[in-house]
């Protein structure tokens, strides 16, 4: 049984994301809750508001064992992004991109 989760346009870069959801990918959900509250970052904070999700929907929706879950697909998808210009030196018009993310994490019991 398989249990997903979504977040969608998350105001945070997807590269910086990354760095932190590969620590938890095919680990334990006990044990990549206690990874992530003992990472102090906001995309620690962001996923692990998704994994708590996926865990509900697996336990209420498919009346799995919240004992036996692991993390079987965990991804950082680029969201859109919010373009931004600013005056640069020499009259140019610069750039600030603020970029988004799409978080998905998908937990499967233990066979």
């Amino acid at each position: 049984m398989e249990a997903k989760a979504k977040a969608k346009s998350l105001r945070i870069s997807p590269i910086r994301c990354r760095l932190t959801i590969d620590l938890i990918r095919g680990k334990s959900t006990s044990e990549a809750l206690t990874i992530l509250n003992n990472t102090n970052t906001k995309a620690a904070r962001l996923i692990k508001k998704v994994l708590d999700s996926a865990i509900a929907n697996a336990v209420n929706n498919e009346n799995a064992n919240a004992d036996v879950l692991f993390v079987k697909e965990a991804r950082v998808d680029a969201g859109p992004v919010m373009k931004r210009h600013m005056f640069d030196s020499r009259s140019h018009i610069g750039h600030k991109d603020h970029r988004t993310s799409h978080i998905i994490i998908v937990v499967a019991e233990k066979a």
